[in-house]
């Protein structure tokens, strides 16, 4: 219903909190967090929204309500009211002052009366407006306010994954809610009840035997006058729950005469104080946001500005335009709107690298050089396939030069060859972003990048874990300058996008040659800052040298068995439908398995399996794994819907998927190693992600069968780290009971077990020993008495006492866990054994659950981190040897705690030792690190 400004009396009531809930949540995944560590998605999420509905719709009336203080009237009426939801997330809690403050600086209504909701002050308001002949839309995702739906009064929702918007008229809701009236859906709301407000509803009735209801007798009063007409145990339920029904339709009705008036002349959307909004803006580091403000409210715009920069609007996760995301135009408009630099505002000479006498003399001129940014322009993403188009080099702010790179691949050659010596030479710095993808391309060209390196993207990761570091960004915060998009030059993504090949010469330099130019300024920046955080020395001598460690491996990539995966896809298949016969023989029909509504309403609804089944917020059923494995013991259809989860994703995810993902040039699968993604440290895998091979299950283990040795003259050779957190945590907290164990080479567990349930180590049962297992590795994430019954036999008292004698065993080990919070406490962060630095922003947050998991965080995190630190070295070390030895064999996988190797034959048995010793002696500790070495045809067999 994109409006072109014409219509007049139309009025926007936008819901506050319902958008920024939303906004937040959209973001829950790939939260914004800024460089001062706060979380601004909740601010990023409600903007969005509010700029999307005025960019939209152009609206003359506008104002935003507010829930202030709770709902009185309706607490009054039913204590538990709302009384199921979580604690504010403390991120929406610190972005309300900051939205309030954005909107009166725009100019905006706020509405808001103690006790009072939004939804109440928005349907009163509605009706009033209505009553002046004003159209009105309510703007929220909430299906609540349906019932206020008339023919002037709409619902805009903003609608999810890249939809836009969704319109709800009559026609609309009657649809959805199968009723004649809107107002129907609050008899609706009332007799299913709404698990996101705790309104109980009518006991047995979900959504279909609502809308039946309503189809049969029109309301909550029309059915409860006609009870006698229904049958067996819904009519005994209705008849024992009518008090209870009428309780829920008023607490679903939405108020229309609360305290507040509409006065149109106060609700006009009117320009913003512009300088205002700015420094807020500037203050959170929303750096489209000013560019988006000037698209939206500025009349002195030429046409041809405002085309261009409308070409760059992009939707976001949440499905509305983005007004932070989208790469900048590098327009003279933007940097006048934004107060950042771009290409079309600041001096600098780019030149290209003639042939020639012209590359001669840039030839000479670059191996002067002591420190040298560059750059790789290429035709893929994925550096296996991508070809050189050009390279970029800078050493000097605002200046640098673009060698373009020929088509045809001999000529290619030729041309890279000349730049051999450079990227050879010992004494050279090269900086880069994300250096590996440079490094793997110069690979297939026979390039070997030697001498001190400098990867800007890893040492923000240092610096600001929690931040986002592409080189837009980072460009952005840190130097003030907006990046030209490389969507300017090769278009968005699909068909129609093109090559950088493609691009006119001039074009590809001025492009290419800012990126070299920028990364070489923010490397300046960035290394006082290391130094500032304490992370220099974890970034010399861990992450770069790590860096070309890992970009060795993924060239190398690792053979896998094509054949044995077809036929374990196939047994899989047989396995799957012999499991979907028994659940639907146990369920007493055919359903959609796959479906978490459909099997919610078998398991919970037709089998009634529980009294009180777990719901989620939309009020279905949870079908979630944690809610079905608490019950699989004790119901046979659960325990085949778990495995039927199990083997279907094992086949879909790895069984069916790996064998395409084999690089056709190269016929061995080769994961992605990213080392800026877990704010521990780990490595993370990806594309595909073989970290995440199910290892518990034995049809999960099968998997590793698959990946097999190179050819007959070499063997897999495993390399595990045994037990490497629970030796770290005896040495980080100086727990004597534990140390001695592991220098004594007893079973840790065992040793446990002997100690917390006071028997001689040879009388421990297997039980015991397990139990003992199991508090070990749980009391590092900070497993709870409630956590630990959910693990073994033991009862939630049983569970409770286990823990409690558990730390009386390791005093020790208590006291470094509260140390560790308190130290986390005072400085904002925890740290690894080799300085890694955890920054926890929730540590002292008022919110008790969101503090708690900051505090379970402050223990694992230095945990987990020196684990990733310590096998890092490990494999620095071990690469280092194995070039030095010039070895046949390579290193092929890490996974965790565990190094996977392609060994050749005549290697073995010095490459055994020479990996376990490295591994063993990577870091020291009191407490001796053990590595277990196997071999074999296969992975599975090797571990």
């Amino acid at each position: 219903m994109t409006n072109d400004g014409t219509d007049d009396k139309r009025l926007f009531l936008l819901d506050a909190y319902a958008l920024i809930f939303r906004g937040y949540y959209a973001l829950i995944k790939n939260p914004r967090i800024n460089s001062k560590g706060m979380d601004t998605s909740a601010i990023m999420g409600f903007t969005n929204s509010l700029f999307d509905v005025i960019r939209r719709e152009k609206p003359e009336y506008l104002a935003v309500a507010f829930d202030k203080e709770g709902s009185a009237e309706r607490t009054e009426m039913y204590a538990d009211y709302k009384a199921n939801r979580d604690e504010t997330p403390e991120a929406i809690k610190i972005a309300v002052p900051y939205i309030q403050r954005i909107l009166k600086a725009m100019h905006i209504p706020i509405v808001e009366e103690a006790g009072i909701e939004a939804d109440d002050l928005i349907g009163t308001l509605s009706k009033q407006a209505e009553k002046e002949g004003f159209t009105v839309y309510m703007v929220t995702p909430d299906k609540d306010y349906a019932q206020l739906v008339s023919e002037n009064i709409y619902m805009y929702r903003p609608a999810r994954m890249g939809n836009g918007i969704e319109i709800w008229g009559i026609p609309e809701v009657q649809k959805k809610f199968e009723v004649e009236r809107p107002e129907q859906v609050i008899d609706y709301l009332g007799m299913m009840g709404d698990a996101s407000d705790n309104i109980p509803g009518l006991p047995g009735v979900g959504d279909k035997t609502a809308k039946k209801f309503i189809a049969a007798y029109g309301s909550m009063e029309g059915l409860l006058a006609n009870i006698d007409q229904l049958k067996g145990k819904m009519k005994e339920k209705v008849e024992a729950n009518a008090d209870l029904g009428r309780l829920s339709k008023q607490l679903a009705t939405i108020k229309l005469d609360c305290p507040v008036q509409f006065d149109a002349s106060k609700y006009t959307l009117d320009d913003p104080d512009v300088e205002g909004v700015h420094e807020i803006f500037d203050e959170l580091e929303f750096r489209r946001a000013k560019e988006t403000m000037a698209k939206i409210f500025a009349k002195d715009l030429d046409q041809g500005t405002e085309t261009k920069l409308n070409q760059s609007e992009t939707s976001n996760a949440s499905g509305q335009f983005s007004l932070f995301d989208t790469p900048g135009s590098g327009t003279a408009a933007e940097a006048a709107t934004t107060g950042r630099e771009t290409l079309a505002t600041r001096d600098h000479l780019y030149q290209l690298v003639e042939e020639g006498m012209g590359t001669k003399l840039f030839l000479q001129t670059l191996m002067k050089q002591q420190s040298v940014c560059f750059d790789t322009e290429t035709t893929s993403l994925d550096p296996l396939e991508a070809e050189l188009v050009g390279i970029a080099f800078s050493w000097e702010k605002g200046k640098g030069y673009y060698l373009p790179i020929p088509a045809d691949r001999d000529d290619a050659q030729q041309v890279v060859d000349q730049l051999k010596d450079f990227f050879a030479s010992p004494d050279i710095e090269k900086i880069g972003q994300n250096l590996k993808y440079d490094i793997k391309v110069l690979h297939k060209y026979d390039i070997q990048v030697e001498g001190p390196m400098f990867d800007t993207m890893l040492a923000h990761y240092l610096i600001n874990p929690d931040m986002r570091h592409n080189m837009d960004i980072l460009a952005e915060t840190y130097l003030n300058y907006t990046p030209q998009s490389i969507t300017e030059l090769i278009g968005k993504k699909g068909k129609n996008q093109k090559s950088m090949r493609e691009v006119d010469l001039e074009k590809q330099k001025e492009y290419a040659v800012e990126d070299a130019d920028i990364t070489f300024q923010l490397k300046e920046h960035f290394v006082p800052e290391l130094k500032a955080a304490g992370t220099d020395k974890l970034f010399q001598d861990i992450e770069m040298p790590l860096l070309k460690v890992l970009a060795a491996m993924e060239i190398e990539g690792i053979n896998l068995d094509e054949d044995y995966l077809g036929t374990l896809s196939r047994k899989l298949t047989e396995d799957i439908a012999a499991l979907e016969q028994n659940i639907y023989k146990e369920a007493g029909e055919e359903f959609n398995i796959g479906s978490p509504k459909q099997l919610g309403e078998i398991l919970f609804g037709k089998l009634k399996l529980v009294d009180k089944p777990k719901k989620t917020k939309t009020g279905q059923y949870s079908t979630a794994e944690d809610v079905l494995s608490y019950l699989a013991a004790d119901h046979q259809i659960i325990a085949d819907v778990l495995e039927y989860r199990g083997l279907t994703k094992l086949q879909s995810t790895y069984v069916d998927a790996l064998p395409n993902q084999v690089d056709p040039r190269t016929q061995r699968i080769h994961t992605n190693y990213m080392q800026t993604v877990a704010a521990t440290g780990r490595l993370s895998s990806t594309d595909p992600n073989l970290q995440n091979i199910p290892i518990r299950t034995e049809r999960g283990r099968q998997v590793r069968k698959a990946f097999i040795p190179r050819d007959q003259d070499h063997i897999l050779l495993a390399a595990d780290y045994s037990q490497i957190e629970l030796r770290i945590i005896a040495a980080l907290s100086e727990e004597d009971n534990m140390i001695a164990a592991f220098q004594n080479k007893e079973d840790i567990h065992a040793s446990t077990a002997a100690r917390v349930f006071n028997v001689d180590i040879d009388q421990v049962s297997r039980e015991q020993r397990s139990n003992a297992k199991t508090v070990n590795f749980g009391i590092i994430y900070g497993v709870s008495a409630f956590g630990l019954s959910n693990q073994t036999d033991l009862d939630r008292s049983e569970a409770k006492e286990l823990i409690d004698t558990y730390y009386k065993t390791y005093p020790k080990l208590r006291a470094y866990m509260d140390d560790q919070v308190n130290f986390a406490r005072e400085n904002g962060y925890v740290e690894t054994v080799l300085g890694r630095r955890r920054y926890l922003k929730d540590i002292n947050s008022s919110n008790a659950v969101v503090r708690g998991a900051a505090e379970r965080n402050a223990v694992n995190a230095p945990i987990q981190g020196s684990a990733a630190d310590i096998i890092k070295l490990a494999m620095i070390n071990i690469h280092r040897k194995m070039e030095e030895l010039d070895c046949r064999s390579k290193m092929l996988l890490q996974v965790h705690d565990e190094l996977v190797f392609d060994i050749h034959k005549d290697e073995l048995e010095d490459m055994k030792k020479m990996i376990q010793e490295e591994m063993q002696n990577a870091y020291s500790l009191s407490v001796p690190l053990d590595v277990e070495v196997g071999v074999g045809q296969d992975w599975l067999e090797a571990h």
